[in-house]
């Protein structure tokens, strides 16, 4: 939480033993502090790297089962390619308005301080709003996929961990998922962020190595058998594949934050960009490798098609242990904005058990864990990647820009727009088509 104490407009700011608690204008990220050590290119380029590469990974070689392989690839490039340039945006748009000579907005430190500036109050909520579904939809991934994998783990076919009641008529599923609430609820209760930094690093790390090892595996299974690939899919996998795509490379909230540590800010760009291709290279490998490997047998959750080895259990309950820890991380800026705008700021317990308790209970109604990634890509990382982007850029440069430019940032907006109710749509009719 920051607290601009510098503002001369607000109640009470000549009085410095006061804590001024936040208002709609303050930004969610301080910006205040002891000075600290800029980040050099490489350690931008591992932040850019760690920001976006998630769990989200492990669905692509599924998707790219349901889409074809080459249509996935181009779906991949094209997303990775818009995703980059509304950063860029993000980042003009914020020099633009921090450089004004009426000196308005000094510093914009978040996407909602960007949004506030923009739009005012509706923009800063319009923002929040969907960083809390993403953010809250990530969480709830992050519990299928618990849920699933051990519930895979302990039974003798992953169909069975999602359909066959196991104890007093509940599935194993349900068990592991109702397992972690308690634990959840401890690990959400930790108000400071700061203790919680290290299970980044961690979480990076086994990220890294269950793909890799799920790679060489794909290698060698495929040396032994060549199953018969699709290139291209239907319309309706069209846009189920968008929107995993889109998901897998959600980070555009932070643009600004990476941006500012960076000490040479003239090389973000060139930065930003290497890493955006890097990414996009390596989740095109992944998912080909992965369908490739097992043609249409290839799981929603690629650690799944492994085998019951023991390197196989290993990988899978890290990634699991990896992602229960990781939790109450993403679920931070939930916490951040709910308790900004219903407890003026202050820590409040009840609510973040709530809320851990309503992602607990979306995770147990949807089977599916690639299925909730499309669903979270299309319906609020459109908007946060591709449409508030290009609309706040529009929104500041149209008084200067050129019918070009203008177009530019229309089309962004309109595309993001469609293929955001498109993919929502078409999401939400795989979720509800389950097989049972």
């Amino acid at each position: 939480m920051g607290f601009d104490d510098d503002k001369t407009n607000e109640a009470g700011s000549s009085t410095n033993t006061l804590r001024i608690l936040p208002r709609e204008d303050t930004p969610l990220l301080s910006v205040n502090g002891k000075p600290h050590t800029l980040s050099s290119q490489p350690k931008t380029f591992a932040n850019v790297f760690i920001s976006i590469v998630g769990a989200g990974v492990l669905g692509l070689p599924y998707t790219f089962m349901r889409t074809g392989w080459l249509t996935s690839l181009l779906m991949i490039s094209f997303v990775a390619a818009l995703t980059f340039h509304g950063m860029m945006l993000l980042i003009h748009t914020r020099k633009k308005l921090e450089d004004s000579p009426l000196g308005a907005f000094p510093k914009i430190a978040s996407f909602g301080d960007l949004g506030f500036a923009v739009c005012g109050s509706i923009g800063r909520f319009a923002v929040d709003s969907m960083i809390v579904l993403s953010q809250a939809g990530f969480c709830v991934g992050y519990l299928i996929f618990i849920g699933n994998t051990l519930a895979n783990l302990s039974t003798s076919s992953s169909a069975a961990a999602s359909s066959s009641p196991n104890f007093l008529g509940i599935s194993a599923k349900s068990l592991y998922v109702w397992s972690c609430f308690p634990f959840q609820l401890g690990l959400n209760s930790i108000p400071s962020l700061t203790l919680l930094a290290p299970l980044s690093i961690f979480a990076d790390i086994v990220d890294l190595g269950a793909m890799g090892v799920v790679m060489v595996q794909d290698a060698i299974i495929f040396t032994k058998q060549m199953p018969a690939v699709e290139a291209f899919g239907t319309l309706s996998t069209f846009f189920y594949g968008l929107g995993v795509a889109v998901y897998s490379f959600e980070g555009i909230g932070m643009a600004l934050p990476l941006e500012t540590e960076m000490k040479d800010k003239s090389k973000f760009r060139k930065i930003l960009g290497l890493t955006m291709f890097f990414i996009a290279s390596m989740y095109a490998a992944f998912g080909a490798m992965g369908y490739f490997a097992f043609g249409e047998n290839t799981k929603d959750i690629i650690t799944a098609n492994m085998g019951k080895g023991l390197l196989s259990t290993v990988v899978q309950l890290g990634l699991c242990i990896n992602l229960f820890f990781t939790l109450p991380l993403m679920m931070n800026p939930v916490y951040e904005v709910f308790e900004r705008r219903f407890s003026n700021g202050r820590y409040c317990l009840w609510m973040r058990w709530m809320l851990v308790l309503a992602v607990s209970l979306v995770a147990l109604f949807v089977p599916n864990f690639a299925d909730f990634l499309s669903l979270v890509g299309s319906s609020t990382c459109c908007v946060l990647g591709f449409v508030f982007p290009a609309l706040f850029h529009y929104l500041t440069f149209k008084e200067e820009m050129s019918w070009r430019r203008a177009s530019a940032d229309i089309s962004i907006v309109v595309l993001g727009v469609v293929l955001g109710v498109s993919g929502t749509w078409y999401s939400l009719i795989e979720i509800f088509s389950v097989k049972v």
